[in-house]
């Protein structure tokens, strides 16, 4: 809980913090990597940093908890902290780091406020961070514990299986032979790849298989670029030159998009583009698990062709006895598809239903939109972001 005289500083100057959040943010970044380029090489995502992606989250990351904090001094938004602590958990972050980000981030705080960073200022913002950060710690501390400590294994690619021209799908056995940790679908797990640089970087892909097996499975899109992304340094490399035989470190699973209702809940599924992943996995689970409610399936894609793991998502949703298949394509859709982008006017959702949505931000948003205005309860709306979590940036 935030102290009273900090709370009151804070919310004096949280117009001007936030103001400036992007200028401080990425003043902060700058100091962080010239005192520590390793973490740019081997921590960071630099594809993020180039686009500019993972300090737009981070300031909204910040700026929403100390809002948060201020508004509901009772309360903690322990949903962001989650997600949060589950990609920091799959990264390795340890304690210790959180006193770097703070030296570089008040650093770059009273860089650009200047002046108006008065002793208390710089006390009560300090007290923000450190609530954060301790919360944080303590989330990833039990998530660790949870997982073993969560170390990376070595894993080899005992099969490599093109799914559309841009995805493809690996699976995995532990090189060691040890037993493997169970998951909960929807989880994903940290891929570490050296690159041709000698970078070591790290990217989350969920796992797509069904769980219970003593293989690892990701499927992962090859992420071309743009005039104002780059392309995905670790999708290509692994597109270009990861192949059976080959070795990965892989991390524990983690991520909260999982299941977690009864067995007479109903569900609704979302997803868009490569979001399908996650969705796969947990159609694959009620399947086995012989889930009776109703199951809501919907996607959308550019085309059939680019539908990753399509067979699976329509074989594992007939095999439940209450699911329905709602699937839009821009382009090329079949008679029993949808043309255009996914639009869930004319599609029943039965009360009490409990929403999972994966694919980009905007599809997210209109799908929470939607289920919204047909009654489902905003707490039961859960969404899985690929990349840095920009909802609040936007919010």
């Amino acid at each position: 809980m935030l102290s009273e005289q900090s709370a009151a500083t804070v919310r004096a100057t949280l117009p001007a913090v936030g103001a400036a959040i992007g200028e401080i943010t990425e003043r902060f970044y700058a100091d962080l990597f010239t005192a520590h380029p390793e973490l740019l090489r081997d921590v960071f995502n630099r594809g993020n940093q180039a686009a500019g992606t993972q300090r737009q989250a981070l300031a909204g990351s910040f700026a929403a908890f100390a809002a948060h904090t201020v508004e509901h001094p009772d309360d903690r938004p322990d949903a962001m902290l989650s997600r949060i602590a589950h990609k920091h958990a799959s990264l390795g972050i340890a304690p210790e780091q959180y006193a770097i980000v703070h030296k570089h981030l008040f650093g770059a705080i009273a860089a650009v406020l200047g002046e108006a960073v008065t002793p208390e200022v710089a006390a009560a913002w300090t007290e923000v961070y450190w609530l954060m950060a301790n919360a944080l710690i303590a989330i990833e501390k039990r998530l660790y514990e949870e997982c073993g400590g969560g170390g990376r294994r070595q894993w080899e690619v005992v099969e490599r299986v093109p799914e559309t021209p841009d995805v493809v799908t690996f699976r995995l056995r532990p090189l060691d032979g040890a037993p493997v940790r169970e998951f909960r679908a929807g989880q994903y797990v940290s891929v570490r790849a050296e690159l041709p640089d000698g970078a070591r970087q790290t990217r989350q892909y969920s796992l797509s298989g069904a769980p219970g097996s003593d293989l690892r499975q990701i499927s992962v899109k090859r992420e071309p670029g743009s005039p104002t992304t780059p392309e995905g340094e670790v999708s290509n490399h692994l597109h270009a030159r990861v192949h059976e035989g080959s070795v990965l470190e892989l991390s524990e699973p983690f991520g909260d998009l999982v299941l977690d209702s009864g067995e007479g809940t109903p569900l609704l599924l979302a997803s868009a583009g490569i979001g399908v992943t996650p969705m796969v996995a947990m159609l694959a689970h009620l399947a086995a698990t012989g889930h009776r409610a109703p199951v809501t399936v919907v996607h959308a894609d550019r085309s059939p062709a680019a539908h990753a793991l399509r067979a699976d998502h329509e074989t594992y949703a007939e095999k439940l006895p209450d699911a329905s298949l709602h699937l839009w394509y821009e382009q090329e859709a079949p008679e029993d598809a949808h043309t255009g982008f996914a639009d869930l006017t004319d599609v029943p959702v039965a009360p009490g239903t409990r929403a999972y949505l994966c694919g980009p931000l905007p599809f997210m948003r209109a799908v929470r939109s939607q289920l919204i205005e047909k009654g489902v309860a905003p707490a039961d709306v859960h969404y899985e972001v690929f990349g840095p979590d920009l909802w609040l940036a936007h919010a």
